[in-house]
């Protein structure tokens, strides 16, 4: 079709070939021209023109589709957030969509893609409603074997609105798109690869949508899915049947969006493809097989082109490494999925054994990392992304997923390789160490499982013998010529230290010590760290000893000389060097303390190197006979750094203050004054005159372990214990401003903890004011972790007002509080909703504990409280914004002491879940303790049925539950401090329970009939004792 360019059109490409003018105030005048013809009738019109006008230049056509795409998002649906008015007419619309249409079999790729992404932002808008013929003329294009072009537009333009599809548009598309799809990629005679395999993209993009409405529609989309299995599984049978050639992205890219596909379909539908899956596994074993030889030559090897890092020209990745990524993750797919995995149990061993092989070293690896060695230490330390990533990680589920038998399949894949690799050495083969360090890599990724499995009763002593043979001969090789399996042998080391003889432990541990101080590769010293890391503290100290010096000088050379990489590795090695030091004190913190101090200055800005650097500090500090030289040393730096905050460079004040709380922590009172006399007044000023959120945060941790360490000293330090009183009162009224932001006042809750623990005589005539600006702070705050910290010290004034609890809560009912009748109906709201938020073992208990006594109380104010209860479901289907907008969460509202009881009831079923679930060792639930848990097993795994629980197993959990000492709040300082940390919460609840029982029974079973079943069950299990 012929366009005539008239006077209009003339301008518009005027302009817009003034947008591309070098000059910048051409360019500009041309961009301000074009933005106000936009808000002209008539301008959408005149760019679909231009862009269907073949005899336009390519690139003025492009443009013309950009500002077409940048007028439907802004002009196009009134009421969208990007929209600007004028909004576009109906008529106008009308033609815009039918001159795209007409558009795309141009036969210039880049403007089918342009036309194909203004097509797909209309299509969000109009299409089915507004655009009914949109679907009807795509299938015609596509349909088309003798307009390829046409049927590469459409394909495109399907790409992208299949990209974008939701609940109410898959059911209708899948019908009348797939069959034209299905003919499409199996006819490779008339499609080229591209097309087919966009077509397969498309697939992919449905399945996935209707994978995800499956949860909720579950009929409805089986009775999409079923007619479609038979003949695309055949489809994908065929071209994964074929073995993949080398150097052909475009074979490699066709086959990724059938595995692709594939995984959509095992995922989601794995029920309904269960008869299907015989006919595609073979060919994909192929695939899997013909892929590694493929790896080999083109990656591992370097003989050949895998087009590593390179695109085509829609965006997507064409390289071999994202292909075999692909195909691992189908692969793990299917072994994680329990009706599939027993399809190929019988074949478990050789799918080990060439995942192995796929894990090797790569020539591009090889010369990355040698080349750099910061890069080898990240790549390894963030596991990036890579075929040896994801090889490992379907090792893995094969061991989670055959227990028994997947541990024999990777001890006997390691030893063949192992043999192999022997066979390809003695050969001469180059390459024969990369294989015995992929069969380490394997081992030493999967050493937690493999260890694991000597608990559960299978023989490990293969897997001992083994990496004790290889690690035997491996360290009689040259680490100059094989660097990488030389640093390998030390992780492998390192990571099955539990299992390996002393012998062979104290061997490693003098190879290691060696290789820290001699002229060796990075590599080999990364290495070494690594095993140093994990074999110092089991050392004896006569082998370490003499070897201390040394490996100091060689450590703190590696500082000087490490990025930020490296020094994470190096200050964790010297951290454990420091801690077999203790018979050299003086050595150790005269020659490591100033070394570290400069590491940590001059990466105070740095989270986890300043934090790093503050560990090796704090161990230096543990050593007897260190702390006085260790804080002498530091004092004199420190303390000008807090006087004059305003000249330090960014961060270095905060950093400073974090270093004083680590010597303030568990510090001999001599110290603690010591540092008195030289920061406490600083900290006083930073917290009330600075701004920056961080320094105020960490000034406050400070402050807090001077009360916490100083207790009432602190008081008597000063020249006048009535103005150091009032300063620390003046720091609390700070930090309960509520016009402070939250981040500001993210402490204050530990501090005010340590006012009323250790000053308590001083703060009990400050209770009133102090309980009114904690109810205005938490009223403002918009971080939850604030609101659940002040909670905290409202728990430990209701314990402080036992046997008067009564009164403490007539004290809150006295205090108003904006929006609610009084401060307790306030805070008891706040309660009901945070108290499952709340983390750290000392919060819990005395949270928990706390909300029994106002329980006890049996105040009448109790019962006339109404607080959140669980959420009402109320919605079925996706979610949408909308709807979510329209319907927002309503819950249900129950009485207080219901509430209480619900808490409570819930405590007990959460310590019993971590109880369970194995020792979680990051739950502030638990934390199990050695003593006796094999005896409590025998209790707990008879919990396994939550509707029959018994009292032993709570004499079980009892023993069990334990403080977090290692958690965000600073449990260290307040277990100490607190006696209420010692409450065994087990049987506190089981006593509450047993007391509320006796005395009114009655109450009880009412409360109770308003509780879930394992709320009920739970209470249930502590009065059946």
């Amino acid at each position: 079709m012929a366009y005539v360019v008239d006077q209009d059109q003339q301008w518009l490409l005027s302009c817009l070939s003034a947008t591309l003018d070098p000059n910048h105030e051409i360019r500009s005048f041309a961009e301000a021209s074009l933005h106000q013809a936009s808000h002209q009738s008539g301008f959408g019109t005149a760019l679909s023109k231009v862009i269907a006008n073949k005899d336009i230049a390519v690139g003025l056509r492009q443009l013309a589709a950009v500002l077409l795409k940048q007028l439907v998002k802004k002009h196009w649906q009134e009421g969208e957030e990007s929209f600007e008015p004028p909004v576009v007419s109906a008529d106008e619309k009308e033609i815009i969509r039918r001159m795209l249409l007409l558009t795309l079999d141009d036969p210039h790729r880049k403007i089918c893609t342009a036309i194909g992404m203004a097509v797909a932002s209309i299509a969000v808008y109009d299409w089915p409603e507004l655009w009914p013929d949109l679907l009807p003329f795509l299938l015609n294009l596509i349909n088309s074997q003798t307009n390829l072009n046409g049927v590469h537009g459409a394909m495109k333009c399907l790409v992208l609105l299949s990209a974008d599809l939701d609940d109410r548009t898959v059911p209708t598309l899948i019908p009348a798109l797939f069959p034209s799809l299905l003919t499409i990629v199996s006819s490779p005679q008339i499609y080229d690869t591209y097309i087919r395999t966009k077509a397969l993209s498309i697939v992919y993009s449905c399945t996935s949508m209707l994978g995800a409405m499956s949860g909720v529609y579950n009929a409805e989309t089986s009775s999409l899915v079923v007619p479609l299995l038979k003949p695309w599984m055949e489809q994908f049978s065929s071209i994964l049947e074929v073995p993949v050639q080398s150097e052909n992205p475009d074979d490699w890219s066709i086959r990724m969006e059938v595995l692709k596909c594939l995984n959509q379909f095992i995922q989601n539908f794995s029920s309904l493809i269960k008869s299907q899956f015989e006919v595609i596994l073979g060919p994909l074993w192929n695939t899997f097989v013909s892929s590694l030889r493929v790896y080999e030559q083109a990656s591992i090897e370097g003989a050949e082109d895998s087009y590593e890092g390179r695109y085509d020209s829609d965006g997507s990745e064409i390289s071999l490494d994202s292909f075999v990524i692909q195909l691992f993750e189908l692969l793990l797919t299917i072994v994680g999925n329990s009706r599939l995995a027993k399809a190929v149990a019988a074949n478990v061993k050789e799918l080990v054994y060439y995942t192995i092989a796929f894990l090797q070293m790569t020539e591009q690896q090889v010369h990355t990392w040698s080349a750099d060695a910061n890069q080898f230490i990240s790549d390894e330390e963030d596991a990036t992304y890579s075929c040896r990533i994801s090889g490992v990680l379907l090792l893995e589920e094969v061991v989670n997923s055959f227990d028994g038998e997947g541990f024999l399949a990777i001890i006997d894949a390691a030893k063949q390789w192992f043999t192999e690799s022997q066979i390809r050495k003695v050969a001469g083969n180059a390459s024969w160490w990369r294989i015995r360090e992929a069969t380490l890599f394997a081992l030493s990724s999967l050493s937690e499982q493999l260890l694991e499995s000597e608990e559960s009763g299978l023989k490990t002593s293969n897997l001992k013998d083994m990496i004790e043979q290889i690690v035997a001969e491996d360290f009689l090789i040259d680490s100059l010529e094989y660097p990488f399996l030389y640093a390998r042998i030390f992780t492998s080391v390192a990571k099955f230290s539990s299992v390996i003889s002393s012998g062979v432990l104290e061997h490693s541990l003098d190879a290691a010590l060696k290789a820290i101080t001699m002229n060796v590769p990075p590599p080999v010293k990364v290495g070494a760290c690594r095993a140093l890391s994990q074999l110092l503290p089991k050392a004896k100290k006569e082998i370490v000893q003499p070897q201390l010096p040394g490996l100091f000088s060689s450590l703190t050379d590696l500082l000087n000389h490490a990025s930020d990489e490296t020094l994470h590795m190096v200050l964790e090695t010297l951290q454990e060097a420091v801690k077999a030091g203790h018979e050299s004190p003086a050595v150790v913190e005269s020659v490591i303390s100033p070394v570290i101090l400069n590491v940590w200055a001059s990466h105070v800005l740095d989270p986890f190197i300043s934090i790093d650097a503050l560990e090796v500090l704090e161990a230096i500090k543990s050593i007897p006979g260190c702390i006085h030289p260790l804080v002498s040393r530091i004092l004199p730096y420190i303390g000008p750094i807090l006087n004059e905050p305003q000249e330090q460079a960014d961060g270095l004040v905060a950093g400073s203050l974090d270093l004083v709380t680590m010597l303030l922590k568990n510090a001999p009172g001599d110290v603690i004054k010591a540092i008195y006399y030289v920061c406490f007044d600083a900290v006083i000023r930073i917290i009330l005159q600075s701004d920056e959120h961080s320094e105020i945060q960490n000034a406050t941790e400070c402050l807090s372990a001077f009360i916490s360490g100083g207790r009432q000293e602190v008081l008597l330090w000063g020249p006048d214990s009535g103005s150091t009183m009032r300063s620390l009162l003046d720091i609390a009224s700070r930090l309960l401003d509520p016009n402070l932001e939250s981040s500001g006042s993210l402490f204050v809750g530990s501090y005010i903890l340590q006012l009323i623990l250790h000053l308590p005589s001083q703060m009990a005539v400050h209770i009133r004011d102090l309980v009114a600006a904690l109810v205005r702070r938490m009223q403002s705050a918009q971080i939850a972790s604030l609101r659940s910290s002040l909670l905290v010290v409202f728990a430990r004034l209701v314990h402080m007002s036992v046997p008067n609890v009564g009164q403490f809560i007539d004290l809150l009912i006295s205090i108003p509080a904006e929006g609610h009748n009084n401060s307790f109906a306030y805070v008891m709201s706040e309660w009901a909703k945070q108290q499952g938020e709340i983390q750290g073992a000392y919060q819990i208990k005395v949270t928990t504990s706390a909300l029994a006594l106002l329980l006890t109380s049996r105040h009448n104010e109790l019962a006339k409280i109404e607080v959140r209860g669980h959420l009402i479901k109320s919605c079925t289907g996706i979610t949408t914004r909308s709807k979510a907008k329209s319907t927002p969460d309503q819950w249900v509202m129950l009485p207080l002491p219901t509430k209480i009881v619900a808490l409570l009831a819930d405590a007990l079923t959460e310590i019993q879940e971590q109880v369970l679930d194995g020792e979680d060792e990051d739950s502030d639930w638990e934390e199990v303790q050695t003593d006796g848990i094999e005896n409590d097993k025998g209790f707990l795994c008879s919990m396994s049925n939550p509707g029959k629980p018994t009292y032993e197993n709570l004499e079980a959990m009892a023993k069990a539950f334990n403080e977090d000492q290692d958690d965000q709040y600073d449990d260290d300082v307040l277990t100490v401090a607190d006696p209420l940390n010692q409450i065994n919460l087990v049987n506190y609840l089981v006593d509450f329970f047993a007391n509320f029982a006796q005395s009114d029974r009655e109450l009880l079973d009412h409360i109770c009939k308003s509780l879930t079943q394992p709320q009920q069950n739970a209470i249930k299990m502590v009065l059946q004792r």
